[in-house]
């Protein structure tokens, strides 16, 4: 079993995970266990709770901890880097257009979730593994499972405080206008390395967007169906301020969506280094050494 997060940067991760082969060799996985002071019971009801997630881009728990083991889930292994193991691969932030097709892929998995009434609660730079044929968005509930509704979650070990919604760091129970903040924060260090850049450090395309999505104010923060529309190939440019959101009462859920086809990023979608990175990877689970199963004693 070896880690996944070796080599990220900073950044906390919300869970610690492995990578792991069955004893035959016939499986590979990805094992997500808790990080210590979290709660293991919610721990694991967000695992549960994640398995109802639909979409490309998700990942949800497979298979969860029986009664009376440490608590755990796994999902099936594919080649993938954590956001900011990227970031540490390519030399520094990320292509726009690599940021523009990863904020479409996080945003049609958000918004799918929210028209399932789940708020994902746990976006962060880690929470996203980057992967050949698009990202995958992980770490289900870590927000909840981090402390309790109406407990102080600033500082709280595994939750990044730049892409921690001003809402649910007082405490306040998660909703769907704070993933559009953590959103925000994870595509601005996808872009700059920071979760909490200046505005001038953003690439001026990406600007007026992210921007939008960091407002302190849920209520002013972009619609999912209009992020959508800016991150698509062919979305409006940042000179028409396209996210300019509409009035809204706080607290309102998102405006219902459902894209007729999921954004699946393009050819070339990631940097050269990155791709070639995740080749290594592969190639180290595959040569990777099996120990032999145990021999039973014999009855001579």
């Amino acid at each position: 079993m070896s880690g996944l997060d070796d080599a990220a940067s900073r950044i906390p991760v919300p869970e610690s995970r492995f990578i792991a082969r069955s004893a035959d060799g016939d499986r590979t996985v990805l094992i997500s266990v808790p990080l210590p002071g979290a709660d293991p019971g919610r721990f694991l009801a967000e695992a549960g709770a994640s398995r109802y997630l639909l979409g490309p881009w998700s990942s949800p728990a497979a298979a969860l901890a029986g009664p009376g083991e440490e608590p755990w889930h796994a999902r099936p292994y594919l080649p993938a880097l954590p956001l900011p193991a990227a970031l540490t691969v390519h030399g520094g932030p990320l292509p726009e257009h690599t940021v523009r097709a990863l904020g479409a892929a996080l945003v049609d998995t958000l918004v799918i979730g929210h028209g399932q009434a789940l708020t994902h609660a746990g976006v962060s730079p880690a929470a996203v593994l980057l992967a050949a044929d698009g990202p995958r968005l992980t770490c289900f509930g870590a927000v909840r499972a981090a402390a309790a509704d109406g407990t102080p979650r600033s500082g709280l070990p595994g939750l990044e405080s730049g892409s921690l919604p001003p809402e649910q760091a007082a405490g306040g129970t998660p909703q769907p206008m704070g993933d559009i903040y953590a959103l925000g924060a994870t595509l601005a260090y996808a872009a700059t390395g920071h979760t909490v850049p200046e505005r001038e450090e953003i690439p001026a395309g990406l600007r007026s967007v992210i921007g939008g999505c960091l407002s302190r104010d849920p209520a002013a923060r972009p619609r999912p169906a209009e992020l959508l529309e800016v991150f698509r190939p062919g979305g409006a440019p940042a000179a028409a301020d396209p996210v300019a959101p509409a009035p809204a009462p706080a607290g309102a859920p998102s405006v219902p969506y459902a894209p007729s086809a999921p954004p699946a990023p393009g050819p070339g979608w990631l940097p050269g280094r990155v791709i070639a990175a995740l080749a290594h990877q592969s190639a180290r689970i595959l040569a990777a050494d099996i120990p032999a199963a145990p021999t039973a004693p014999s009855q001579d």
